[in-house]
């Protein structure tokens, strides 16, 4: 099972406390799976991919191709991206719920290092009913694989249960 996630950026709303003071533009970001995402959303991100791969075509073209209209691309466009697009030079940090027996952590860690991705920081809980829950930190270089392949691949891994993407810095 492939997970695609998207980081999904949100304007800031003022709280009845902000509304009388002065107010932080702070943009929040989620990390949505794909299955979440509202069809409009990922045909942005469709037309973005045909107007970066076909040289001379128009935002008008691009949109008719994917059916959307113009004004829901600009509306869009510097609002989502493809979680690999912007993962690069980031960390990102993951946990993992995995049986408790041997190998199955080193699989992981060499998952990672075949996507070129530098460990910075690994924190396995003692086993409970013979589950341990993996807390790991990644920073993924501009050099490293395609993150959502590496997701994937750490997902189908025999043992392992459970894998969340913690957040992104």
């Amino acid at each position: 099972m492939a997970t695609n996630v998207f980081p999904w950026r949100t304007y800031p709303e003022k709280t009845e406390y902000e509304a009388g003071g002065d107010m932080e533009n702070k943009t929040k970001y989620y990390v949505v799976k794909e299955k979440a995402v509202p069809e409009v959303l990922l045909k942005v991100v469709e037309a973005k991919k045909i107007l970066d791969s076909v040289k001379a075509v128009t935002v008008q073209e691009a949109t008719e191709r994917v059916g959307i209209s113009r004004s829901s691309f600009y509306k869009y466009k510097d609002d989502i991206f493809p979680f690999h697009d912007q993962a690069k030079g980031r960390t990102v940090t993951f946990i993992l719920q995995m049986d408790d027996k041997p190998g199955i952590l080193s699989d992981i860690l060499r998952t990672v290092a075949r996507f070129q991705g530098n460990i910075l920081t690994i924190h396995q809980s003692i086993p409970i009913n013979g589950i341990a829950t993996l807390t790991l930190s990644v920073e993924i270089l501009p050099e490293a694989g395609d993150v959502e392949d590496m997701v994937g691949q750490m997902e189908e891994q025999t043992g392992v249960h459970y894998l969340k993407i913690l957040g992104r810095e």
